[in-house]
Protein backbone atom coordinates (compact mmCIF):
# COMPACT_ATOMS: atom_id res chain seq x y z
CA UNK A 1 0.00 0.00 0.00
CA UNK A 2 2.87 2.12 0.34
CA UNK A 3 3.14 2.23 -3.33
CA UNK A 4 -0.26 3.64 -3.61
CA UNK A 5 0.55 6.58 -1.34
CA UNK A 6 4.01 6.81 -2.70
CA UNK A 7 2.90 8.66 -5.77
CA UNK A 8 2.42 12.27 -4.65
CA UNK A 9 0.44 13.23 -7.73
CA UNK A 10 -2.11 10.60 -7.00
CA UNK A 11 -2.42 11.68 -3.39
CA UNK A 12 -2.89 15.30 -4.38
CA UNK A 13 -5.49 14.33 -6.97
CA UNK A 14 -7.40 12.16 -4.52
CA UNK A 15 -7.20 14.81 -1.84
CA UNK A 16 -8.52 17.39 -4.25
CA UNK A 17 -11.37 15.13 -5.34
CA UNK A 18 -12.26 14.36 -1.73
CA UNK A 19 -12.15 18.05 -0.88
CA UNK A 20 -14.39 18.92 -3.83
CA UNK A 21 -16.76 16.07 -2.90
CA UNK A 22 -16.88 17.33 0.66
CA UNK A 23 -17.63 20.84 -0.59
CA UNK A 24 -20.43 19.52 -2.80
CA UNK A 25 -21.77 17.38 0.03
CA UNK A 26 -21.85 20.39 2.35
CA UNK A 27 -23.51 22.38 -0.43
CA UNK A 28 -20.76 25.00 -0.35
CA UNK A 29 -21.07 25.82 -4.07
CA UNK A 30 -24.78 26.58 -3.58
CA UNK A 31 -24.03 28.67 -0.53
CA UNK A 32 -21.20 30.46 -2.32
CA UNK A 33 -23.50 30.94 -5.33
CA UNK A 34 -26.27 32.24 -3.08
CA UNK A 35 -23.81 34.50 -1.33
CA UNK A 36 -22.46 35.74 -4.66
CA UNK A 37 -26.03 36.17 -5.96
CA UNK A 38 -27.00 38.16 -2.88
CA UNK A 39 -23.85 40.25 -3.23
CA UNK A 40 -24.59 40.76 -6.95
CA UNK A 41 -28.18 41.76 -6.04
CA UNK A 42 -26.91 44.19 -3.42
CA UNK A 43 -24.41 45.66 -5.91
CA UNK A 44 -27.18 45.87 -8.55
CA UNK A 45 -29.45 47.66 -6.04
CA UNK A 46 -26.62 50.01 -5.12
CA UNK A 47 -25.95 50.67 -8.81
CA UNK A 48 -29.68 51.27 -9.39
CA UNK A 49 -29.78 53.59 -6.39
CA UNK A 50 -26.67 55.36 -7.64
CA UNK A 51 -28.21 55.68 -11.14
CA UNK A 52 -31.47 56.98 -9.65
CA UNK A 53 -29.57 59.43 -7.43
CA UNK A 54 -27.53 60.54 -10.44
CA UNK A 55 -30.71 61.12 -12.46
CA UNK A 56 -32.26 63.02 -9.55
CA UNK A 57 -29.09 65.06 -9.22
CA UNK A 58 -29.13 65.82 -12.96
CA UNK A 59 -32.81 66.78 -12.74
CA UNK A 60 -32.07 68.97 -9.73
CA UNK A 61 -29.08 70.50 -11.49
CA UNK A 62 -31.17 71.25 -14.57
CA UNK A 63 -33.89 72.72 -12.35
CA UNK A 64 -31.38 74.90 -10.50
CA UNK A 65 -29.78 75.98 -13.76
CA UNK A 66 -33.22 76.98 -15.09
CA UNK A 67 -33.97 78.82 -11.87
CA UNK A 68 -30.55 80.47 -12.02
CA UNK A 69 -31.21 81.63 -15.58
CA UNK A 70 -34.66 82.88 -14.54
CA UNK A 71 -33.15 84.75 -11.59
CA UNK A 72 -30.47 86.23 -13.84
CA UNK A 73 -33.15 87.30 -16.32
CA UNK A 74 -35.20 88.82 -13.50
CA UNK A 75 -32.13 90.58 -12.13
CA UNK A 76 -31.32 91.94 -15.58
CA UNK A 77 -34.93 93.09 -15.94
CA UNK A 78 -34.84 94.74 -12.52
CA UNK A 79 -31.56 96.48 -13.38
CA UNK A 80 -33.01 97.64 -16.71
CA UNK A 81 -36.17 98.92 -15.01
CA UNK A 82 -34.08 100.68 -12.37
CA UNK A 83 -31.90 102.21 -15.08
CA UNK A 84 -34.98 103.38 -17.00
CA UNK A 85 -36.56 104.72 -13.81
CA UNK A 86 -33.35 106.56 -12.92
CA UNK A 87 -33.20 108.04 -16.43
CA UNK A 88 -36.85 109.03 -16.23
CA UNK A 89 -36.32 110.52 -12.75
CA UNK A 90 -33.27 112.45 -13.99
CA UNK A 91 -35.23 113.79 -16.97
CA UNK A 92 -38.13 114.71 -14.69
CA UNK A 93 -35.67 116.40 -12.32
CA UNK A 94 -34.20 118.39 -15.21
CA UNK A 95 -37.67 119.38 -16.39
CA UNK A 96 -38.68 120.36 -12.85
CA UNK A 97 -35.46 122.34 -12.44
CA UNK A 98 -36.02 124.14 -15.75
CA UNK A 99 -39.61 124.92 -14.75
CA UNK A 100 -38.45 126.16 -11.35
CA UNK A 101 -35.77 128.35 -12.94
CA UNK A 102 -38.32 129.69 -15.44
CA UNK A 103 -40.75 130.49 -12.59
CA UNK A 104 -38.02 132.22 -10.61
CA UNK A 105 -36.89 134.20 -13.66
CA UNK A 106 -40.51 135.20 -14.36
CA UNK A 107 -40.97 136.19 -10.71
CA UNK A 108 -37.72 138.20 -10.80
CA UNK A 109 -38.76 139.88 -14.09
CA UNK A 110 -42.19 140.66 -12.64
CA UNK A 111 -40.55 142.04 -9.51
CA UNK A 112 -38.19 144.17 -11.63
CA UNK A 113 -41.09 145.41 -13.77
CA UNK A 114 -43.09 146.20 -10.63
CA UNK A 115 -40.10 148.03 -9.13
CA UNK A 116 -39.65 149.98 -12.41
CA UNK A 117 -43.34 150.89 -12.49
CA UNK A 118 -43.23 151.88 -8.84
CA UNK A 119 -40.10 153.98 -9.42
CA UNK A 120 -41.68 155.65 -12.50
CA UNK A 121 -44.86 156.41 -10.53
CA UNK A 122 -42.80 157.76 -7.67
CA UNK A 123 -40.80 159.96 -10.07
CA UNK A 124 -44.02 161.20 -11.73
CA UNK A 125 -45.69 161.84 -8.38
CA UNK A 126 -42.60 163.68 -7.22
CA UNK A 127 -42.47 165.67 -10.49
CA UNK A 128 -46.17 166.56 -10.16
CA UNK A 129 -45.67 167.55 -6.54
CA UNK A 130 -42.66 169.70 -7.46
CA UNK A 131 -44.55 171.23 -10.43
CA UNK A 132 -47.59 172.01 -8.26
CA UNK A 133 -45.39 173.53 -5.60
CA UNK A 134 -43.52 175.59 -8.20
CA UNK A 135 -46.80 176.66 -9.81
CA UNK A 136 -48.18 177.72 -6.43
CA UNK A 137 -45.10 179.72 -5.73
CA UNK A 138 -45.21 181.38 -9.18
CA UNK A 139 -48.93 182.02 -8.93
CA UNK A 140 -48.58 183.29 -5.39
CA UNK A 141 -45.87 185.72 -6.47
CA UNK A 142 -47.59 186.98 -9.62
CA UNK A 143 -51.21 186.82 -8.63
CA UNK A 144 -52.94 189.76 -7.12
CA UNK A 145 -56.56 189.90 -6.03
CA UNK A 146 -57.69 191.53 -9.26
CA UNK A 147 -55.71 189.10 -11.45
CA UNK A 148 -57.03 186.16 -9.41
CA UNK A 149 -60.63 187.29 -9.90
CA UNK A 150 -60.08 187.72 -13.66
CA UNK A 151 -58.51 184.33 -13.92
CA UNK A 152 -61.41 182.70 -12.03
CA UNK A 153 -63.94 184.49 -14.28
CA UNK A 154 -62.07 183.34 -17.40
CA UNK A 155 -62.01 179.77 -16.10
CA UNK A 156 -65.75 179.86 -15.39
CA UNK A 157 -66.44 181.15 -18.92
CA UNK A 158 -64.23 178.43 -20.36
CA UNK A 159 -66.02 175.72 -18.43
CA UNK A 160 -69.42 177.22 -19.25
CA UNK A 161 -68.58 177.31 -22.97
CA UNK A 162 -67.40 173.71 -22.94
CA UNK A 163 -70.49 172.51 -21.11
CA UNK A 164 -73.04 174.31 -23.42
Amino acid sequence: MMGFFGDANLVVTLSTLLFVALLVYLKVPGKVGAMLDSRADRIRRELDDARRLREEAQTLLASYERKHKEVEAQAAEIVERARNEATRAAEQGKADLKASIARRLKAAEDQIASAEASAMKEVRDRAVTVAIKAAREVIAKKMTDKAGAEWIDASIRDVSAKLH
